[in-house]
């Protein structure tokens, strides 16, 4: 699957996507977070507050308990603001 990264948590990890195989026991959006944040400095920084990341599989928005399934991409951006 593809990760897409975007805003800050791009700048962290210094990638904007990147092709990831992560292990079949993780199923959700949220072990996939804690998959990446364990692999190394930038992961840890780029996903430190996982409750703020937002996160998109094949381009639809997903909650953290969201299954991954054989999703094709999987983007995280920060919280957006604007006005």
């Amino acid at each position: 699957m593809k990760a897409v990264y975007f805003a800050s948590v791009r700048e962290r990890i210094g990638l904007t996507e990147e092709g990831i195989s992560p292990p079949a026991n993780v199923a959700t959006v949220s072990q996939l977070i804690g998959w990446l944040a364990a692999r190394g400095e930038g992961y840890a920084l780029a996903f430190a507050n996982a409750a703020t990341i937002r996160t998109a599989i094949d381009k639809s928005h997903a909650r953290p308990e969201s299954l991954i399934g054989s999703a094709h991409e999987v983007a995280f951006f920060p919280p957006m603001t604007g006005g």
